[in-house]
């Protein structure tokens, strides 16, 4: 049991995402810890599947998942840093048809914006 929780505690542990349609996204674990909703389904205090499998179903289509997945590690890779966050960047991704749907997934798996300023 120590060794799983050691082993899940590493921030160098991949995770797998699996979307509504199948398509499976692997994402480092300290990636995944930006969602308040993943760390919860993956915190080694629980005893969800998703925590013991490193698998988390995500009830949206792909495309949507790999956008969150693409916010996660931008907001990862900026997170406490002291350097200018190109916004710009990230939101020119964002395709108009999708940004109602991907608010609402955002919403869901608590994925707020960067906390040095807004992207809505």
């Amino acid at each position: 049991m120590a060794s799983a929780n050691n082993h899940a505690g590493k921030n160098d542990d991949w995770v797998k995402l699996v979307s509504s349609d199948g398509y499976s996204f692997l994402v480092k674990r300290n990636v995944a810890m930006v969602s308040g909703t993943l760390r919860t389904m993956l915190s080694t205090d629980s005893a969800f599947r998703e925590a013991l499998e490193n698998t988390c179903p995500i009830s949206e289509r792909a495309v949507i998942v790999e956008k969150i997945c693409e916010y996660m590690a931008f907001n990862a890779q900026y997170e406490g840093s002291k350097e200018e966050v190109p916004l710009n960047e990230l939101t020119e991704r964002i395709l108009p048809e999708l940004a109602l749907e991907l608010l609402l997934a955002a919403d869901y798996l608590e994925v707020f914006p960067y906390s040095h300023s807004t992207l809505l």
